[in-house]
Order: C-alpha cells, then sequence, then structure tokens
C-alpha cells in the first residue's frame, strides 16, 4: 500500500517579520540610491573641474576686433604657430609680441574683404601641405593671413607702385669722424678709386658690400636700405658727378665702436671683474675722452656726457663680468693677468660694438629721369606701401580693437603651448 506524501506545513510570514524585510529592502534602496549620488556627484566634480579648468578657459574670449572674437584656444596656438622651436623664455616674450599680431591679421582680413581679395580654403589647404613638414589643418589661418599679406602686395599694391621712375647711380661711403672723412676726400680728390676706398673703410653694410657702388636707385629707397635720409636727399638735390663734403649723420648705426675701460677689481676663481667702460663712435672721440681722463676728470662723469653704452647711466659700471660676456678685444685688456687695477685704457677698437654717428661722402654718377626699377625695389617700395597702409588700420578709430588678456592668463596660456 503506497505511503502517503506528506505535505510541509507552510510558514506564515508573521507582520514582523514582512515589516522587517520592507525595511531591509527599503535601506538598500537608499544605499543604491546614495551610492549612485555619490558617483554622480563625483563625475559632476570631475566634470566641473574640467569645464572650469580646461573647457572654460580655452573658450573664453581673449581678443575682439570689431566684434570678431578670439579665445584662448586660438591664442594657444598662435603661440605654437610663432613659436615653433624657441625656448621657453622666448615664448613667454612672444606672449605679448604675438597679441597684435593677431589684431592685425584681422584687421588685414577684413580690409582685404572690402577691396575683394581673399584667399580660398583650396589655396590655404595646398600650401599647408607643400610646407616641410607639412602643417595641421590647426593653422589654416596663420598661415592664410601670411598668404593674404603676400596677394595683398601683389594684387593691391602692386598696382599702385610705379614700375618706371626717376633714378640715380649713386655711390656712397660712411667714415667715423669728420678728420677721416676729409682725408678721404682728398685722396679722392687726387685721383684714388671710390670702390677701392669704400671697401676699406665705409662703415655701412650696404656700402661696404658693394665697395661704395649703391646702384641705380628710386627716391626713398636708400632711406630705408641704410636707415637714414642724408645720402637720397644729397644724391636727388645734387648734380651728376659732384662728390659731397662730409656729411654729419648722428641716427646712422654702424659696426664699429672704441672703448676706454677701467678695470676695477678683478677676481681670479671663478674669472671675472668689475670695470667701467665709456663706448664712443670714433676713435678719434676715444681720444679726445682719454685726454680729459688724463686730465684729471671724473670717468663716471664722462660716461654719463659721451658713452653710447646702456650703462652711461650708472656712470659705465658692470659688476661680475667674465670672459664670455665682452668681445675679444675688451677681454684680453680686462683679463690681462700683469694689468694693474684702475689702468685706463687706450681706445679699444671694436668690430663688434654697435655706435651711431658718422660722417657720408656721396657721390651721384649718372641720372635718368624714367628708369625701370629693379624688381627687389619694387618689392621694397610695395612693402612700405602696405606697412603704412597697416599703420592707417591700426590707427583708424573706427576700428575698435580688445584685449582682455592679463599676465596671469598670458603665463597659463604659455605652460600650454609649450605641453605643460
Amino acid at each position: 500500500m503506497a505511503k502517503k506524501s506528506r505535505e510541509k506545513p507552510r510558514r506564515e510570514i508573521t507582520k514582523h517579520q514582512l515589516a522587517h524585510w520592507q525595511q531591509q529592502k527599503r535601506r538598500q534602496h537608499i544605499l543604491f540610491g546614495v551610492g549612485i549620488f555619490i558617483i554622480a556627484a563625483v563625475l559632476i566634480i570631475v566634470g566641473a573641474g574640467w569645464y572650469i579648468n580646461q573647457y572654460q578657459p580655452l573658450h573664453q574670449a581673449v581678443i575682439s576686433v570689431n566684434g570678431t572674437r578670439f579665445n584662448m584656444d586660438y591664442y594657444i596656438k598662435s603661440l605654437k604657430f610663432y613659436g615653433q622651436g624657441q625656448p621657453i623664455y622666448y615664448m613667454y616674450s612672444l606672449a605679448d609680441d604675438v597679441v597684435p599680431v593677431i589684431e592685425q591679421n584681422e584687421l588685414i582680413r577684413q580690409e582685404a574683404v572690402e577691396l575683394g581679395i581673399s584667399v580660398n580654403q583650396d589655396e590655404v589647404d595646398k600650401e599647408l601641405k607643400s610646407l616641410n613638414p607639412p602643417l595641421s589643418k590647426d593653422y589654416r589661418d596663420f598661415v592664410r593671413a601670411a598668404m593674404l599679406v603676400d596677394k595683398l602686395r601683389d594684387e593691391y599694391f602692386g598696382k599702385q607702385v610705379p614700375v618706371y621712375a626717376e633714378q640715380r647711380h649713386i655711390i656712397a661711403m660712411l667714415l667715423e669722424s669728420e678728420s677721416q672723412a676729409t682725408e678721404i676726400r682728398l685722396r679722392l680728390e687726387s685721383g684714388e678709386s671710390f670702390t677701392e676706398l669704400a671697401g676699406e673703410f665705409s662703415l655701412a653694410n650696404l656700402s661696404e658690400e658693394k665697395n661704395g657702388d649703391l646702384d641705380w636707385r628710386p627716391e626713398g629707397i636708400l632711406t630705408t636700405l641704410l636707415g637714414t635720409s642724408i645720402v637720397d636727399e644729397y644724391a636727388f638735390s645734387s648734380e651728376v658727378g659732384i662728390l659731397s663734403q662730409p656729411m654729419y649723420d648722428e641716427e646712422v648705426i654702424k659696426g664699429v665702436g672704441y672703448w676706454i675701460v677701467k678695470v676695477l677689481g678683478k677676481e681670479v676663481e671663478p674669472e671675472e671683474a668689475d670695470v667701467q667702460v665709456i663706448l664712443l663712435g670714433s676713435e678719434e672721440k676715444a681720444q679726445e675722452v682719454r685726454t680729459k681722463l688724463e686730465a684729471g676728470d671724473d670717468f663716471s662723469t664722462l660716461a654719463q656726457e659721451f658713452s653710447q653704452h646702456e650703462t652711461k647711466d650708472n656712470g659705465g659700471e658692470v659688476t661680475g663680468v667674465t670672459p664670455d660676456m665682452m668681445s675679444l678685444a675688451l677681454s684680453e685688456f680686462v683679463f690681462d693677468p700683469e694689468l694693474e687695477l684702475e689702468t685706463v685704457s687706450e681706445p679699444i677698437r671694436d668690430d663688434t660694438a654697435v655706435t651711431k654717428e658718422g660722417y657720408w661722402l656721396v657721390k651721384v654718377m649718372d641720372r635718368d629721369d624714367n628708369r625701370q626699377i629693379e624688381d627687389s625695389d619694387r618689392d621694397l617700395l610695395k612693402s612700405e606701401a602696405f606697412t603704412e597702409w597697416v599703420k592707417a588700420l591700426r590707427d583708424d578709430p573706427e576700428n575698435k580693437v580688445e584685449d582682455y588678456l592679463d599676465s596671469e592668463m598670458k603665463a597659463w596660456a604659455v605652460e600650454r603651448a609649450m605641453g605643460n
């Protein structure tokens, strides 16, 4: 006879147990919700930090040109483009310099549109690929700006610059003193070669390189090339074949100077010295100043009055100089082991020094009232016209240019441009 199966009695869930389970379930829901909230809060905090510290600064407007805004990301890309391969100290200097570049590029772009001149995307992309190494499309704007300048020069200003103009064939040389110029002029009048003497004595780079022959030039070109108007003014007001008297030029820059040095103190290890210096533009002037020193005049007072060196306001004093901080001509005198302190040097010629002032001798060899201008001179005239045009844009009160960058923002941008 089969056994009857016995069913297990059903357990009744008490109200107390049900309440306990429901309480546990509610606690699990709460804990889960709290966990989700914490995770969400962390994500929000991280996201907010990224937004505040990265996204927001990068998209913050830092420059505005007639309503066109440039953000921090654009500014950083500008630093990267114009500062490629440069050390960090240069980048900090560039942080200031690149601001007017961005402003100027945009002013040029806006005005070029009014003139109907632009550079299209295909032209830019082709130029990017042709560069070595090729640049990414992040730098499109900067390449476009350079291409636009070239196009403006050729298509707009090229039409304004004449192909033919009145010109003079000019020879000239720059000499360091009036007495030297007078002596050279006498030698020229006695029949010596202008080009040979200019090659030996002229201190103007262009004149020296061409042995004094400055070739055919329209008016104004030599003012730009030489950094002085004196040669141009004489050449276009003088008759052919007349050699000028020595003409003083207060502002011309030349690559020679004469030092008078007094060593105040020296150390052997490390090798350094404290000195006083006076830098003069000619041997003649240097001899005059040294004569005053021998007569008892004060070195500091003479430095303040005559020196062309940046230390003149400090009486010519320079402390802690080392051999590699000065030219060979100076170093040999200052660090001569047999030199007695307080000794005043004879004038020391230094072909690495840069000084102002000189005397010109100029002669017009020929003239032509309608001669074709050389391509290099036309390019220079176009560049000058373009420069004046850009200056007018920047000076125009109708153009509203704003810069919101401060030193802290620039430092932040430099760090990111350098990859930090």
